[in-house]
């Protein structure tokens, strides 16, 4: 029998050390360090070969230059927003962990992709949390071709591999990893131990053969994947799928990608039928009324390889009880702070005393720096009562000097704007197109001065 070894192991970063602490001296985390019960580096796999990393198994030193340079073959999951997240496909031998709410759609997504790959590509499909009869209902609720996909109810890591073997499938889901135990781990299933062991024995099983593997994970209550850290640096590619209840889209958004662009972002609606791709996210983030109301304007984002249009909000009110309120939902609510201090200074706009919401519409979160022009410009229309032009659009990164700084892919910006039948543009002056482009008319600015003078003139 294998010796069994104790260390404690960081949840927030995956440090180990030798003795239970109470800070993590890497990540400055409290509290977070935890004992982890395992087995020791001579255990050998089902088949009698010794697991050596995550990477399968050993290889020969080689140079750098004699590496094959040949582009792994994809499998397309059907769903063209799918792929897009996922870098273009599926990779053989590649591990994708899927985390989200309960009911998010984690597995609806998983169960309709494998079942339409299931008629050209053996797929296996391992639930630990659902009975088989569960799974059948949700696929005929949702009209899914059952034919050819397995499956098999398990939360035994040993017994999962050993019928992987002899199945041989191309595609493993298992759903979920919080259920799945190794026999070798004297923890409990759903233990930061038990997690490890076994997300780390499935993803050596899947190097080793090629095969496909896809883990379902539960997040915490602020949004981060349950278990250990250690998790994301096991997997090529970690997906979060985001939404909420009262809300019928769903956002999958690619959190780490060694095969693609990282924070790349797929979007589904949530229909009776299952979850259906859609194809123009600009489209439904832009259903604005009919009249221009104060403190709304649209900007444009940059997620993963494609521009993406959506309106955001501001209300600028008279604060009540002496202690302004600066709320952001779907911004960070410190850059709302920064940047209504930038207002102020180089601005000439004081709201200190006034309350601050701002709100991007369709629950997406934005990121990056280029929504900073267009969350004052919100601001500035809402506190003055004057709407903007809908014909209008703004993006851009604002200094702490007052200075406008361009963004990346400025232009793709605004020839995606011109498509969407917008016909001026608030951008900074580094972005500014070299060629005029037919129906839109450019404002370059250099300084939130200029900016705010420019929104003056509109």
């Amino acid at each position: 029998m294998a010796k069994a070894k104790t260390a404690f192991v960081c949840t927030e970063c995956g440090s180990d050390y030798s003795k239970w602490q109470g800070q993590c001296t890497a990540c400055q985390a409290w509290n977070t360090i935890t004992e982890v019960r395992g087995v020791s580096g001579n255990a050998k796999g089902s088949r009698g070969q010794r697991f050596e990393g995550f990477a399968g198994s050993l290889s020969e030193v080689q140079s750098l230059d004699d590496v094959s340079l040949a582009e792994q073959p994809r499998i397309s999951s059907g769903m063209a927003e799918f792929d897009r997240v996922l870098g273009g496909g599926l990779v053989e031998g590649s591990a994708v962990l899927m985390g989200g709410h309960p009911g998010a759609g984690k597995s609806t997504l998983l169960l309709q992709a494998v079942c339409h790959l299931a008629a050209s590509t053996p797929a296996l499909y391992v639930t630990g949390e659902e009975s088989l009869q569960q799974v059948a209902m949700r696929a005929k609720r949702l009209s899914l071709p059952t034919k050819d996909l397995k499956m098999l109810s398990e939360t035994s890591v040993e017994r999962v591999m050993q019928v992987a073997e002899a199945e041989k499938p191309r595609i493993l889901v298992v759903d979920s990893i919080q259920v799945m135990h190794v026999a070798e781990s004297e923890s409990a299933p759903g233990s930061v131990s038990q997690v490890r062991e076994s997300a780390a024995y499935l993803t050596r099983f899947a190097k080793q053969t090629g095969t496909i593997l896809f883990l379902v994970g539960h997040v915490t209550k602020d949004g981060s994947l349950a278990g250990p850290k250690v998790l994301e640096h096991m997997i090529d590619c970690s997906i979060l799928l985001e939404g909420s209840s009262d809300s019928r889209y769903r956002t999958l958004r690619g959190i780490k990608n060694r095969f693609g662009a990282v924070n790349e972002l797929g979007v589904f609606a949530m229909l009776e039928q299952g979850l259906k791709e859609v194809k123009n996210p600009s489209a439904i983030f832009l259903n604005r009324g009919e009249e221009a109301a104060p403190g709304s304007v649209v900007m444009v984002v940059w997620e993963g390889t494609r521009p993406m249009l959506v309106e955001i909000q501001a209300l600028v009110d008279i604060a009540q009880g002496g202690y302004p309120r600066r709320v952001a939902v779907g911004l960070d609510q410190n850059r709302l702070a920064m940047l209504l201090a930038v207002l102020h200074r180089h601005g000439g706009l004081h709201v200190s005393d006034q309350d601050v919401f701002v709100n991007v519409v369709g629950g997406v979160k934005v990121n990056e720096t280029s929504a900073d022009l267009a969350l004052l410009s919100a601001v500035v229309s809402s506190f003055r009562d004057r709407a903007l032009p809908q014909d209008l659009v703004i993006f851009g990164e604002v200094g702490l000097s007052g200075e406008i700084r361009p963004v990346p892919s400025g232009q793709e910006r605004i020839y995606e704007a011109s498509k969407h039948g917008f016909t001026r543009a608030l951008v900074p002056k580094a972005n500014a197109p070299r060629k005029a482009i037919e129906g839109m008319k450019v404002i370059p600015v250099a300084k939130l001065s200029d900016a705010l003078s420019a929104l003056e003139d509109l």
